[in-house]
């Protein structure tokens, strides 16, 4: 509960208070300032429906924030850590979410469009997908906004076909959806981004809803009236019983492939300054994080403190790997989370957050801000690798240097990581490069192409978005990775989406 506000403002409860309540002793929310004591601190509503305005509110108020960055002494309780991590975080502004703002109506209607266009190229008659990521990126509605509580039984469809006009020859996305009889209306009522009225095909329980689906096809278009098995393309989230239903009753299913599987791939002005915000935001907060480090913390309480800390910027974090020393030679862990921080640990965190439905998929490998081997006793950097450390992530680094120069059009989805892959291995260290990489990103953290050594067959496009993250691995020792995320460019360089590139393990 908070405490009672002066009449000049108004308390409000938004879903990151219970950890800036938990932390911080707030005394009043207005506007977007949160006051801390005698201070103006800028909050941002954890909502994402809410960040931008929000966030508006922030700057609003940015020349009363006296400081903008807290000052909260040497951290000694993961209390401390938290109002510290906090603090640093949203003292910085958060200017990363100026770009980004939620996607419109229109950005849905031309992904179908270009879709239709796809399928035309393809020769494919249609495109059909269920509840998921795919449904999303073309309709805005996940597995989770259709059945909160399981996938089901029920098909719930949505097929995009070509429509032409036939006096100008555009092609546009015609869309259908196949919904049991009883849902027709809670389907109208989940808001898809339509500017028409939906078409829906009902279907009651005691039917065969793939039959129903192609005798309405045969009954609405000549085209398919007449043709003995119209081909319709699926993706890899399409369960197998509804991709068995529709061959059964007069449908020839094929996998995805082709201009349909690029239409992703590439992504729009808007997806790509969301992808900007949150990647950016997940390494700030990293780095707001780790000033506020101390000795004797476990990696279960950073990701605690980092989640949470995410959270107050309306970034919404799916998962947090944080592995410190030889608990990071296996890439993604597998430890319990209990290892403790010393003055030369070597940490990793591989984190990936949600904004506006879009992803972030960082690491960073880095030692505590409270060790410097330039100050620190040498014998115990001597002890604990510390100079093997240094070199080995000065390699990653080069490895990744090479990853971001091979990122150019049409060179294929291989050159990214054999360039890495050549630089570890002259360095001595090709065996402990023990994963692909890179993969592209978008709604989903991992999405098609894939940037590994045998993918000679897809070329890079502009538009496309990857993740570049060598890493070398040294069991019972430490493991080093580096990930950015990085923009396909016409021309020059790949531009890197999530910043700042890491200076270094004291300066990540």
């Amino acid at each position: 509960m908070l405490p009672s506000c002066p009449v000049a403002c108004m308390c409000m409860v938004v879903d990151s208070m219970p950890y800036l309540a938990r932390y911080v002793n707030i005394s009043c929310l207005t506007t977007g300032i949160l006051h801390h004591g005698q201070r103006q601190v800028p909050l941002l509503f954890s909502s994402a429906a809410l960040s931008h305005t929000a966030k508006q509110n922030v700057y609003k108020y940015q020349d009363d924030l006296v400081p903008r960055s807290l000052s909260w002494g040497t951290p000694n309780s993961v209390e401390q850590f938290q109002k510290c991590s906090i603090g640093n975080f949203l003292g910085t502004g958060l200017p990363f979410l100026d770009s980004a703002s939620p996607l419109s109506v229109d950005e849905f209607v031309q992904r179908r469009n270009k879709l239709a266009k796809a399928l035309v190229a393809d020769q494919v008659d249609a495109f059909v997908v269920e509840p998921g990521y795919t449904f999303q990126y073309y309709a805005n509605i996940s597995q989770k906004d259709w059945e909160v509580w399981e996938p089901e039984e029920r098909p719930f469809l949505m097929i995009v076909h070509p429509s032409t006009n036939v006096s100008t020859g555009e092609v546009k996305g015609a869309t259908t959806f196949l919904a049991p009889s009883f849902e027709v209306e809670r389907v109208r009522l989940l808001g898809m981004p339509f500017a028409e009225e939906l078409e829906i095909v009902p279907w009651e329980e005691h039917w065969n809803p793939y039959q129903t689906l192609r005798k309405y096809w045969s009954l609405q278009t000549a085209e398919y009236a007449v043709k003995a098995d119209p081909k319709v393309m699926v993706d890899e989230e399409m369960r197998d019983f509804i991709q068995r239903g529709l061959v059964n009753n007069g449908f020839d299913v094929v996998g995805l492939g082709g201009e349909v599987e690029r239409v992703r791939q590439t992504k729009s002005q808007s997806e790509i300054e969301i992808l900007r915000a949150v990647n950016t935001g997940t390494v700030e907060a990293i780095r707001a994080m780790r000033k506020c480090m101390y000795a004797g913390l476990t990696e279960n309480e950073v990701i605690e403190v980092l989640d949470n800390t995410l959270r107050t910027a309306g970034l919404e974090p799916f998962f947090d790997i944080v592995l410190f020393d030889e608990d990071a030679s296996n890439p993604h862990g597998g430890t319990d989370g209990t290892k403790v921080l010393e003055a030369t640990t070597l940490v990793l965190i591989d984190v990936g957050a949600h904004l506006y439905g879009y992803s972030s998929d960082v690491t960073r490998t880095f030692f505590p801000p409270f060790f410097h081997p330039i100050t620190s006793d040498p014998s115990l950097a001597a002890s604990s690798n510390t100079h093997l450390k240094q070199h080995v992530h000065t390699i990653v680094f080069d490895a990744q240097s090479a990853c971001i120069h091979s990122l150019i059009p049409n060179a294929t989805a291989a050159s990214p990581d054999i360039a890495a892959r050549d630089v570890i291995t002259s360095a001595g260290y090709g065996p402990y490069f023990t994963h692909r990489v890179g993969h592209g990103i978008g709604i989903k953290a991992h999405e098609s192409p894939y940037l590994n050594k045998g993918n000679t067959g897809v070329r890079l496009r502009d538009g496309m978005v990857f993740t570049c993250e060598p890493g070398v691995y040294l069991e019972g020792k430490f493991g080093v990775r580096e990930e950015d995320v990085l923009l396909v460019k016409k021309d020059g360089e790949a531009e890197c989406l999530s910043g700042r590139r890491s200076g270094g393990p004291f300066d990540p």
